[in-house]
């Protein structure tokens, strides 16, 4: 099983600075030294605050992924190469099949189907 776009995008924040919030409501502030593909974050140079508004400094905390509530992470994520368009160009049949394709079905050759012009599409899912 492959990991989604938001663990891929938590993993592409490491080396920069976020924010996560604890289920508990406490806030940790620092730098994401390594994230796993179950959330647990590794932070260091830390300004923690507690539920009560307290603050202080930590060098370093490991957080587990299972009690975290929400990240913020660095705006210049949103370049972040898992957010490119795909280019409908390349993807499995070209421009050329499929337009042969539809003109072949309008045409009333082909489709092998005699249910008309959408039979073609549905020939991969047999």
């Amino acid at each position: 099983m492959s990991i989604g776009v938001p663990i891929k995008l938590l993993h592409e924040a490491e080396k920069h600075i976020v924010t996560v919030e604890l289920k508990t409501g406490d806030i940790y502030r620092g730098q994401l030294v390594e994230a796993e593909d179950n959330m647990n974050c590794q932070l260091a140079n830390i300004t923690y605050t507690a539920r009560d508004g307290r603050r202080s400094t930590l060098e370093y905390a490991f957080i587990r992924g299972s009690k975290i509530r929400w990240m913020i992470l660095p705006d210049m994520l949103k370049n972040a190469p898992m957010f490119k368009r795909v280019d409908p160009k390349s993807r499995g049949l070209g421009r050329g099949k499929i337009i042969a394709m539809k003109s072949k079905m309008r045409s009333g050759g082909g489709g092998g189907g005699g249910g008309g012009g959408r039979d073609w599409q549905n020939r991969g899912n047999r």
